[in-house]
């Protein structure tokens, strides 16, 4: 028998873990206003049934202190965390994405703590291979096989914006959500481009606050030498670091911002490729025991975009009244999931921090929050989702309640999925029962193929389909075969 070997590269597991890192600051903190904290990936490492990694976070916060005067304090914190993950193996690379999915505060003593609780998505990657007879003494089936191989790559990028606001005092606190509108294959390249929004919260005047939001859009060209125009790829670009510059003209009472963000890119092509491969077999003469081999690969498939606005009444941290202030709304997110059914949504809650000045002069954080469905056309199969919010709005038409307005891009990317087998080796065993009879009638399964029917009988396709012409596969009900078998005289 004769075999050959398909090996290629592509993703073996995914795995998720949490760590929880905290931040303190110092007794000069009155009342936290907003929080914010976000993280960047340093390294990761592949061990023995655990992946390592490490990050630094970075924590914002806004807060009055003692004499009701608006501040801010930043500071970084490195972290090291491993997850768990049996398939893991030192010769597998791992693939992280950290996303903040929860911030708490507390107080202790004279000290403020900032809880970040980060949640990492892993991807883990590494070879594989697809064993496959070619030839020998047995009857094939033959059929195209379709694997999938990834080529992982990554890259960097830079992003501006400028524009002109009324003039204003400082910048409090800033927050950055990636959109990712478009991933494209070229020659050597794969491309992504979207747009980052950008989230200001700023001190104007003495005690007042307002918030500014830019769409600033970038495009990556990620060097991939296997890329080729008409492959799939996928892609993941985060804000690596960001420089704010604020140049106010208080003759003229305006301010021009400038934005820089470096951006960073990972990226993934698919490169598929047809094995014409042996899947079942056997003897005309003996019986056989086929041993298999299978691979399962995984990609991405295309991605639908969507913009819909969403409204109504917000569930809201803390009471609101008509003597209440609406000034600014800072670090706008969302959370979604998928779900499937006679018709597909998209279910999920529009967040925000809604900042509010009092009639005694003190300034309060509300976080809101706004649930969403949006009905979307998948048919069917397996997404993933990721909702980017903006230009959110709130009012009170009533006392006590929040009317909230959300803009969500959404983005559904399909999870494509190929699992192939094929017949990697074969062992002869006893021979087969001769037939004395010259000509056999056969009354098959109606259903069956002219393959299934041919191992049954232990006659090559052609044979058999050669021997009754008139026979249409798959059988119908009430189908006759005949099998005719040559006969020597002594």
């Amino acid at each position: 028998m004769k075999t050959d070997v398909f090996r290629g590269y592509g993703k073996i597991s995914e795995t998720h873990a949490q760590t929880a890192v905290d931040c303190r600051f110092g007794g000069e903190v009155e009342t936290v206003l907003s929080a914010h904290a976000s993280a960047i990936l340093l390294s990761a490492t592949c061990d023995n049934g655990e992946v390592r990694y490490t990050g630094r976070a970075h924590f914002s916060i806004v807060y009055e202190d003692g004499e009701r005067k608006v501040c801010r304090a930043e500071k970084g914190v490195e972290f090291t965390a491993k997850a768990q993950c049996e398939a893991c193996c030192p010769a597998y690379t791992a693939r992280l994405k950290l996303e903040t999915e929860n911030v708490s505060i507390r107080r202790e003593g004279a000290s403020v703590y900032i809880t970040a609780l980060f949640g990492a998505e892993i991807a883990l990657f590494g070879e594989r291979s697809l064993e496959y007879l070619t030839d020998g003494e047995l009857i094939f089936r033959r059929e195209s096989l379709h694997v999938l191989s990834a080529h992982l790559c990554g890259g960097s990028a830079e992003a501006d914006d400028e524009f002109e606001t009324d003039f204003i005092g400082d910048i409090l606190i800033h927050s950055e959500t990636v959109d990712l509108t478009e991933v494209t294959c070229e020659t050597g390249t794969l491309v992504a481009e979207g747009e980052v929004n950008l989230g200001i919260l700023a001190l104007k005047g003495e005690n007042s606050l307002v918030s500014f939001e830019r769409l600033v859009p970038f495009r990556v060209e990620i060097p991939c030498e296997a890329a080729a125009a008409g492959m799939r790829g996928e892609a993941r670009v985060s804000v690596f670091d960001v420089l704010l510059k604020a140049d106010a003209d208080e003759e003229q009472g305006k301010c021009k911002i400038s934005a820089e963000l470096s951006l960073s890119a990972e990226g993934c092509v698919f490169e598929e490729t047809e094995i014409d491969a042996a899947t079942d077999a056997f003897s005309t003469t003996n019986a056989v025991e086929l041993s298999y081999s299978s691979m399962d690969c995984s990609g991405a498939g295309e991605t639908l975009y969507r913009t819909e606005r969403v409204s109504g009444k917000a569930a809201i941290s803390s009471p609101v009244d008509f003597s209440d202030t609406f000034q600014a709304i800072a670090l706008q997110r969302a959370e979604a999931n998928l779900v499937q059914g006679e018709s597909a949504r998209v279910e999920g809650v529009a967040m925000a921090t809604l900042l509010v000045l009092g009639t005694d002069g003190s300034h309060r954080g509300i976080e809101l929050s706004l649930p969403f469905s949006v009905p979307v056309e998948t048919e069917g199969g397996d997404y993933s989702v990721s909702v980017l919010s903006c230009g959110t709005s709130a009012r009170q038409r009533q006392e006590g309640e929040v009317e909230a307005e959300v803009t969500l891009k959404i983005a559904l990317t399909e999870k494509r999925h190929l699992s192939v087998k094929a017949v990697s080796g074969a062992e002869l065993k006893d021979p087969l029962p001769a037939s004395d009879s010259a000509v056999s009638v056969y009354v098959p399964r109606a259903g069956d193929g002219l393959w299934e029917l041919s191992k049954s009988l232990k006659k090559p396709p052609e044979e058999v389909s050669a021997n009754n012409p008139d026979v249409d596969f798959p059988i119908r009900e009430g189908q006759r075969v005949i099998i005719y078998r040559k006969k020597s005289l002594n």
